[in-house]
């Protein structure tokens, strides 16, 4: 891959932003036999795709475009997980449920997302995690949930894209900030950077939480917010205390809220490193990264309460990240008719790595002019500003 340039770049597509959903999108563009660029300001997966657990999840999607995109992205991955390199953990999911009425909920919404899925009875739980706390009234077990390491993802998707669809395919520029866009009447043409101009027939803005940044250079507006969560992190175990990804009925209902407030939910799975990741907290306050002991401690006594072999565990550390949050939940992908050239594959709030690759492949459907396996029209990048009109 090449980092630098001395002169000015042409590509078919300049892809803004190096995070998993940035990479992925470079990869199918580039397997589809696209030349492109990539482009950002720090580092591979160094904004919000390196403040993520790596979730890759159907259970807390409700019906509808999400759950579609969701399913989609997860064969994907799937497939993706043949290169290796990425520690892909098919482990499935296990959201649990304290009382009666959530369980009756919980399978309500299982029957009515209708992926596969298994309904355990509080009886049977301990079967699936010996360690889970016993005053629950069930669950529903998904095995197509899973988990990736997703730096290494995000970096490993660019390098098989750069090695694999010919020399030069695939250019990784980093360091480089955009700062403007180049035009031909009202076309885009490529980018401004502050180490040069990168010429291109589209442009894609993969820029997670700073999308609305990167749109607004262009002239239009994203309504895309930071929603700040953090994570704890335990000291490595010697053997395994989590099997899957468990979490409480409440992290559905946290995702799908459009409460700026601190909202916070049990959500625990261990790590090939031993390691076990606490979360998860939701709450928007701009991009401060001040760290909350407040809710670090919340977090820290959710995980005890739902898995009492914890107590005894040290946390080690803590890192926060932001997601990038649009108000309808759901992604902003596909062409802006406002601005010919330009394409968005941001705004997946929490889900971006598990969306990242449907996103990718779909956005390289609609730069080669074939028809994208799914309908984009929930996703267009200008329902915004009809809702508001």
């Amino acid at each position: 891959m090449t980092y630098y340039w001395k002169e000015v770049v042409m590509s078919d597509v300049i892809v803004v932003g190096a995070g998993v959903v940035g990479a992925a999108c470079a990869y199918y563009a580039a397997r589809a036999g696209l030349d492109v660029t990539v482009i950002d300001r720090g580092s591979v997966a160094a904004g919000t795709t390196g403040s993520g657990e790596g979730n890759v999840l159907v259970s807390d999607k409700e019906p509808g475009p999400e759950l579609e995109l969701a399913v989609l992205s997860n064969g994907l991955w799937r497939e993706l997980a043949g290169y290796g390199g990425f520690e892909f953990e098919p482990k499935g999911g296990l959201v649990v449920a304290e009382t009666g009425k959530v369980m009756a909920a919980l399978t309500e919404l299982a029957a009515e997302q209708g992926v596969e899925h298994t309904l355990v009875q509080a009886s049977e739980l301990r079967d699936y995690e010996p360690h889970l706390t016993p005053e629950l009234a069930g669950g529903v077990f998904y095995p197509q949930d899973a988990q990736v390491q997703p730096m290494l993802a995000a970096a490993r998707l660019l390098r098989h894209a750069a090695e694999s669809f010919g020399e030069g395919t695939l250019r990784l520029h980093l360091g480089a900030e955009v700062t403007g866009f180049l035009r031909s009447g009202d076309r885009l043409t490529g980018v401004r950077t502050t180490k040069g101009d990168v010429l291109g027939d589209a442009v894609v803005n993969a820029a997670g939480t700073w999308g609305g940044e990167i749109a607004a250079l262009a002239g239009v507006e994203l309504p895309i917010l930071p929603r700040r969560g953090f994570i704890l992190v335990t000291e490595p175990l010697r053997e395994p205390l989590i099997r899957h990804k468990v979490y409480t009925a409440a992290y559905v209902t946290n995702v799908a809220s459009d409460n700026a407030g601190l909202e916070t939910s049990a959500v625990i799975e261990g790590t090939p490193a031993g390691t076990v990741l606490i979360g998860a907290s939701r709450e928007r306050v701009g991009f401060d990264r001040t760290t909350s002991v407040p809710v670090l401690a919340k977090l820290a006594r959710q995980a005890v309460e739902l898995f009492p072999a914890l107590r005894g565990i040290r946390a080690i550390r803590s890192y926060c990240g932001f997601r990038p949050y649009c108000p309808d939940h759901l992604p902003v992908i596909g062409a802006d008719p406002r601005v010919p050239g330009l394409y968005h594959a941001c705004g997946h709030e929490g889900a971006g790595i598990g969306l990242a690759p449907a996103t990718g492949h779909l956005l390289a459907q609609l730069l080669t002019g074939d028809k994208p396996a799914l309908d984009l029209h929930p996703f267009r990048p200008d329902r915004f500003a009809k809702e508001a009109a």
